[in-house]
C-alpha cells in the first residue's frame, strides 16, 4: 500500500470522504467533549482545518440542526455533493441531543448546506450512529447505529419524503458480540480507563456497504465476525413488516473483525481487517483474500473507493485512545491515509 496522505487531526480521524476533484475532507467524532471540531478539511500541507468553518463545529443545543456535535463519517454523491452523518453527541455518550442527530447534505463549492434531514425518529437514548451510504439514484440513504450498549440498528431513511425508520433493532445481525475481543497492534482493545478491571468493548452494526444497483446493504457489527447482508429496499418500504425484514437477513459468515466496509462495481465487498493492519475482499462466491497490508495501517476504519480505481483507507488509531490504554493517549499523529490500486470503481 503507499501513503495518499498525512492529516495533522487534533483527534480521531474515523471518517474520510473524498470529493471528485480530490478534496479531502475527515470526521472526528466527540468521543469527548475537548475536542475541537469535528469535521475538517486537510489541505495539501497536512493540516487539518475546521469545515465549513470553526463556528459551525461548536455545539449548541439551542441550534440542535445547525451545528455539528459529533461527526463519525461523510459519504460523496454523484452530484459531487457532501453528505454528513451528525450523531447528535456531544461528549461521546449520553442520550442525543434533541433535535440533533442528522443527514446534511453540503455543496463543498460554497460551503452552504443545501438540505437537512433530521433522524430523529429513527434513534433511542442508547444510540451511536456511526455510518451512512447514500443512495442517491434511489432515493435513499442508510445509517448504522452501533449503540452505546452495543444493541444496534439500521436507520433507513426515504429521501422523497424524509421518512425515517429505525429497522432491526436489537437483531442478532446488528448486535455487539458478547465477550468478543478485538486485538488491534498485538494487543487486546479492552476499556481500562478508570478503577476496576478491563471491560470488553461494545459495537453493534457498524461499516456498511451497497451493492451495485443499490439492491443489497452489507453490514456488520464493530464487535463481531460475521458479515451480513439484506435487501435494500426491504428497509425503507413501509409495507414491509420489521419480521418480514429480519427474514431476509443472510448471514455472510467469518470475515474477520472489520470497521468499516466498502463495495466495488463488481460486487466485491472490501474488509478493514483491523487485526491484521491490512484490507481484504470478499469475492461474490464467498471467498476472502488479503490485497494489502501496512504497519501504516493502525485500526483501519473508512474506506473510499473512487472513479479511477483507487481504494483509499483511513488509520484512525482508534485502539491508542485513552480508554484503551488506562487513561493515557498514545495516538500519534499525523494520521495516514493509505490507498492501493484495484481493478474496478465503486458500486453505482
Amino acid at each position: 500500500m503507499e501513503l495518499a496522505h498525512l492529516a495533522d487531526a487534533p483527534s480521531t480521524p474515523t471518517g474520510l470522504a473524498i470529493a471528485p476533484d480530490g478534496r479531502v475532507f475527515v470526521m472526528m467524532p466527540r468521543f469527548s467533549a475537548d475536542v475541537p471540531f469535528t469535521l475538517g478539511e486537510v489541505p495539501p500541507d497536512g493540516s487539518v482545518v475546521p469545515y465549513p468553518d470553526a463556528e459551525t463545529n461548536v455545539p449548541d443545543p439551542a441550534k440542535p440542526q445547525e451545528r455539528l456535535f459529533h461527526v463519525p463519517n461523510g459519504v460523496f454523491d454523484p452530484e459531487g455533493q457532501l453528505w454528513v452523518l451528525d450523531a447528535g453527541l456531544p461528549d461521546g455518550s449520553g442520550p442525543p441531543v434533541a433535535g440533533a442527530a442528522k443527514l446534511l447534505r453540503i455543496d463543498i463549492a460554497s460551503g452552504r448546506t443545501t438540505r437537512t434531514v433530521p433522524l430523529e425518529p429513527g434513534i433511542v437514548p442508547t444510540s451511536s450512529l456511526n455510518d451512512l451510504r447514500v443512495d442517491l439514484a434511489r432515493g435513499r440513504a442508510f445509517v448504522t447505529d452501533q449503540g452505546q450498549d452495543g444493541a444496534g440498528a439500521i436507520l433507513a431513511v426515504d429521501l422523497s419524503n424524509d421518512r425515517v425508520v429505525r429497522r432491526l433493532d436489537g437483531h442478532a445481525s446488528t448486535k455487539s458480540q458478547e465477550k468478543l475481543v478485538k486485538f488491534v497492534e498485538h494487543r487486546p482493545v479492552m476499556r481500562t480507563q478508570g478503577s476496576g478491571p478491563p471491560r470488553f468493548v461494545k459495537g453493534g452494526a457498524n461499516g456498511i456497504a451497497l451493492g451495485p444497483g443499490g439492491t443489497r446493504l452489507y453490514y456488520a457489527p464493530l464487535i463481531g465476525r460475521h458479515l451480513y447482508a439484506v435487501d435494500a429496499a426491504s428497509l425503507v418500504d413501509p409495507e414491509v413488516s420489521d419480521a418480514e425484514v429480519a427474514a431476509g437477513v443472510e448471514d455472510l459468515g467469518e470475515k474477520g473483525m472489520t470497521g468499516g466496509l466498502a463495495c466495488d462495481a463488481e460486487d466485491r465487498v472490501y474488509l478493514t481487517l483491523q487485526e491484521q493492519n491490512a484490507v481484504g475482499r470478499r469475492m461474490p462466491d464467498g471467498m476472502i483474500e488479503v490485497i494489502g497490508f501496512d504497519p501504516r495501517l493502525v485500526w483501519a476504519d473508512t474506506m473510499v473507493i473512487t472513479p479511477d480505481n483507487w481504494l483509499y483507507v483511513s488509520a484512525a488509531q482508534v485502539n491508542r485512545r485513552p480508554e484503551y490504554n488506562a487513561g493515557k493517549d498514545l495516538q500519534k499523529p499525523p494520521y495516514a491515509v493509505l490507498r492501493i490500486r484495484i481493478d474496478a470503481g465503486p458500486a453505482a
